[in-house]
């Protein structure tokens, strides 16, 4: 990083290098290389592209001076709060809670959106830019430079590259695996497979889509268009999502192939992030006919691989009210499965998504805990259980209440599911 140029009323610190690791800490860690300009009121972060991916502000009408705003490729912006800290890292396994401006599953949540200062800072970054750049024609090359690419980097161009990265991948992705935060979202979206096999009655977030695989071909030209749209902000991703809502079902040599071109051509091995991960859904049944070859063919490539699966209930009598049209016979033998290779290979993680609601069988959590407690001898660090609320947007403490009972008789590690789209 260059020494900051200093302006009148603020300082831009080009390419500043943070974390090469996403580690869970009480206070905000940035990874990557961004160029973050600081004032009095407020601090603005841009990639490597020039386009703004945080923003924060100074001062006692700011909630607390570790929450963020961050914004996605798609173009969303997510406000991080610390929840007071209390009970959230328990509950989601990290320490920031992030807020949508869209309907989501968050029971912990509140409405930062709604807040002036937050929603001013949302429409007023460029402006802010705009008067900062009148007032820097004696900056350096560089800071020149880097204030034309962000200026041109304005919130309808933003959202019109969004709008290009959804063509690419075939979509908007409606939900990412909970597995994600392990990168705070922040992945290259690859479609390898589009619908899912089993359209479950009660799923708000899956489409209609019949399944079906994408050939190597249209993989691969997917990759070529999505390295050319992330284009100098490529060193700052280090991490993968195969969609869309069962990859696992693509099958082993497809799965490879995709890893394996994606990580050549986006550079992933000369990344700012240290160690590639993976992330993709599967169900219950893809998991159970999943050749064994699969994940001896990973445990060969680097990184970390993470496969979530959709079991929704142990007991039969939940699976046919959710309409899942799966036997509780079927989820016990996945998640068999799911505990063996979780056992057996170092870089391979499975894990696993049950629901909540306050109107379920009586049978519903006994049968989940037969088999995240009764079933296991002792403890495990692996095989994260996630418990999606069914309600959206509707934060229940009765529904806490229940997910710290049965967080407490885990022992495997459980957290709530908090669905985040891309």
């Amino acid at each position: 990083m260059n020494a900051p140029f200093l302006a009148e009323n603020c300082q831009i610190a080009l390419e500043k290098k943070g974390s090469p690791n996403y580690s869970k800490l009480s206070f905000p860690i940035h990874c990557g290389v961004f160029t973050e300009v600081t004032s009095n009121s407020f601090v603005l972060h841009f990639n490597l592209s020039g386009e703004i991916i945080r923003a924060k502000g100074k001062g006692e009408e700011w909630g607390h001076p570790h929450e963020w705003l961050k914004r996605t490729m798609g173009n969303d912006w997510v406000y991080y709060s610390t929840g007071g800290y209390t009970g959230v890292f328990e509950a989601i396994g990290e320490y920031y809670l992030p807020n949508f401006a869209y309907p989501s599953n968050n029971l912990l949540g509140g409405h930062p959106f709604s807040e002036k200062t937050i929603s001013g800072l949302i429409n007023s970054w460029h402006r802010i830019l705009t008067e900062l750049s009148d007032d820097a024609d004696d900056a350096p090359e560089a800071v020149r430079r880097f204030l034309t690419d962000a200026l041109a980097n304005t919130p309808a161009c933003l959202a019109e590259k969004a709008k290009k990265l959804q063509a690419i991948i075939g979509g908007r992705i409606s939900v990412l695996p909970p597995d994600a935060r392990h990168v705070d979202y922040n992945l290259i979206p690859l479609t390898i497979a589009r619908g899912c096999l089993h359209k479950c009655r009660f799923c708000k977030v899956k489409n209609a889509i019949p399944f079906g695989t994408k050939t190597p071909a249209e993989i691969a030209d997917q990759i070529g268009k999505l390295k050319n749209l992330y284009g100098a902000d490529l060193p700052n991703y280090n991490a993968l999502f195969l969609g869309e809502h069962d990859a696992l079902q693509a099958g082993g040599d497809l799965i490879c192939f995709s890893i394996q071109e994606a990580y050549r051509e986006f550079g992933f091995a000369q990344s700012h992030i240290a160690e590639h991960k993976t992330f993709l859904f599967g169900s219950a049944t893809s998991l159970v006919n999943t050749p064994e070859q699969l994940f001896i063919d990973l445990e060969k490539l680097p990184g970390m691989y993470y496969i979530n699966i959709g079991l929704e209930s142990a007991d039969q009598e939940t699976l046919d009210k959710l309409g899942k049209p799966i036997s509780a016979g079927l989820v016990e033998e996945a998640f068999a499965r799911m505990q063996d290779i979780n056992d057996r290979y170092g870089s391979i993680e499975v894990t696993a998504n049950f629901i909540m609601d306050e109107d379920l069988p009586a049978n519903h959590y006994p049968a989940i805990l037969e088999l995240i407690r009764e079933k296991q001898v002792h403890s495990k660090p692996k095989g994260s259980i996630y418990f999606s609320p069914l309600t959206f947007n509707q934060p229940s403490r009765a529904r806490l209440f229940e997910f710290n009972r049965l967080k407490v008789l885990s022992r495997l590690p459980t957290f709530l599911y908090i669905i985040q789209r891309l």
